[in-house]
């Protein structure tokens, strides 16, 4: 009897608190998805989608990307507008990167000192694309017409791609060779 109260005691914590404290993306309107950080530290994202009436309706969802040790963050105004960004901007791109107004506004001391949350998803965004985010400001501070594609193709910044074909095979007894460039 006494484990079944611990076990529904402990059942009904963990319900209260997902209902009172946290952040669930499905629960936020449009003004306040995007750049936020559920109770679980996924990124929200605010996508469109179109109904039978033809209407456009914004609905926020939880993605797959992580945010780095945040939970629980919806974003401010003042970091939105610091960083260059858009309260309805829909889903998650590091297309704003290729922006020089934007990588400007991003990695400005008002952007970059003051919005942890902001600065961590492009740091992410900048690296899944072979960018170092504080090297691109650093490169944005020295010359502002100087943007991510040119800092891509610059040496060092963006690690070589294969220069071959390779045919992957599952071996039973030898761990697999690293390439040799």
């Amino acid at each position: 009897m006494t484990k079944l109260l611990v076990v529904l005691a402990l059942t009904l914590s963990l319900c209260v608190q997902g209902t009172l404290g946290g952040i669930a993306c499905e629960n936020l309107n449009e003004d306040s998805c995007s750049f936020s950080v559920s109770s679980a530290g996924k990124r929200c994202v605010l996508e469109k989608q179109i109904k039978r009436s033809r209407e456009e309706a914004y609905v926020c969802h939880t993605s797959e990307i992580e945010a780095d040790k945040m939970q629980d963050v919806i974003e401010t105004d003042q970091c939105i507008e610091a960083c260059g960004l858009d309260r309805k901007s829909l889903g998650i791109s590091s297309d704003f990167l290729l922006e020089s107004h934007f990588t400007q506004k991003l990695c400005s001391p008002q952007c970059y000192q003051s919005c942890p949350n902001i600065v961590d998803l492009y740091f992410n965004l900048a690296a899944g694309e072979g960018v170092f985010l504080p090297k691109l400001c650093e490169a944005q501070r020295g010359n502002t017409r100087r943007g991510m594609a040119e800092l891509m193709r610059s040496s060092g910044s963006v690690a070589p791609g294969p220069t071959y074909s390779a045919k992957f095979t599952v071996s039973g007894s030898a761990p697999a060779m690293p390439p040799t460039y």
